[in-house]
């Protein structure tokens, strides 16, 4: 069974693309969308690896906020307006990694799920074999995460913990 109307702003987007796993999206969820400001982030270098499939994975799923960004003040643009949008469309997630704002999003209401999360998810359905080789991937491609929560987690799964 999948959950519904995702917002995901562009930081899991990358963290996906590094890992090749942007059909994950697809898998756990009926419909995903960006709000603007998050395509014109993830679009802006078209010179990196993962500029393509990035560009051709989510080139139809962008939407225009119709209301005010209000929140762009105290969150970064793309984040501001994946709340707006979530708000907008009443999703039933928003695909957010940056700490603050998702304690923002939160305060508001929001259900929020980060890229560790959806990768926990994509394992207990069985989208994914292991969660360590994900994350080792994600810690080689500087993707920024916590190597004890990493770690927690794989506990959790009943696999070994990184050793970097």
């Amino acid at each position: 069974m999948k959950n519904g109307i995702v917002i995901a702003d562009a930081g899991p987007i990358f963290s996906l693309a590094v890992l090749q796993k942007l059909e994950l999206l697809d898998a756990l969820f009926n419909e995903i969308k960006i709000p603007s400001a998050v395509w014109e982030e993830i679009t802006l270098n078209e010179n990196t690896p993962t500029y393509k499939p990035i560009f051709n994975y989510f080139k139809n799923k962008v939407f225009k906020i119709n209301g005010l960004n209000d929140l762009n003040l105290i969150m970064d643009y793309g984040e501001s307006e994946a709340v707006t949008l979530y708000r907008e469309v009443n999703a039933d997630f928003l695909l957010l990694d940056d700490k603050k704002a998702r304690k923002i999003a939160e305060n508001f209401g929001l259900k929020c799920i980060g890229t560790i999360g959806l990768l926990v998810a994509a394992k207990s359905k069985q989208l994914i074999p292991e969660l360590a080789p994900e994350f080792k991937k994600l810690i080689v491609n500087k993707r920024y995460y916590s190597v004890d929560l990493l770690n927690e987690l794989l506990l959790q799964n009943n696999e070994s913990p990184l050793t970097m």
